[in-house]
């Protein structure tokens, strides 16, 4: 369901309500199907129609699928992808983002 809620997040961004729907996404990530996308619609306050026109449109697919290719490019496999600085953070933990910010501090610091 990635493809189809990205499509529904950029369609209610249109409309301005991108974080009240980004939120109820995650609040149910794991259960999502065609009839939550449509629900947090209604409840978000979206215009139904619009928002059906504008997730099944021809340019917010291309936006996706941009997105898409530039991740790949970048190295990202998946959610979350953390970059410090351009710096693609290997392993999600405090020990080693804190290893790249100082690197990068210190790097920045003797320019």
């Amino acid at each position: 369901m990635a493809l189809p809620a990205a499509l529904a997040s950029l369609a209610a961004h249109l409309q301005g309500k991108f974080w009240p729907y980004h939120d109820k996404l995650f609040s149910s990530f794991k259960t999502l199907d065609e009839e939550k996308l449509l629900q947090f619609a209604t409840e978000t306050d979206l215009d139904i129609k619009q928002f059906n026109r504008d997730r099944s449109s021809t340019q917010l697919s291309q936006q996706v699928n941009n997105d898409l290719r530039l991740g790949q490019t970048v190295g990202v496999r998946g959610t979350p992808t953390v970059f410090i600085n351009g710096k693609l953070l290997q392993k999600r933990n405090i020990a080693n983002a804190s290893q790249l910010i100082d690197g990068e501090l210190k790097r920045l610091n003797q320019k």
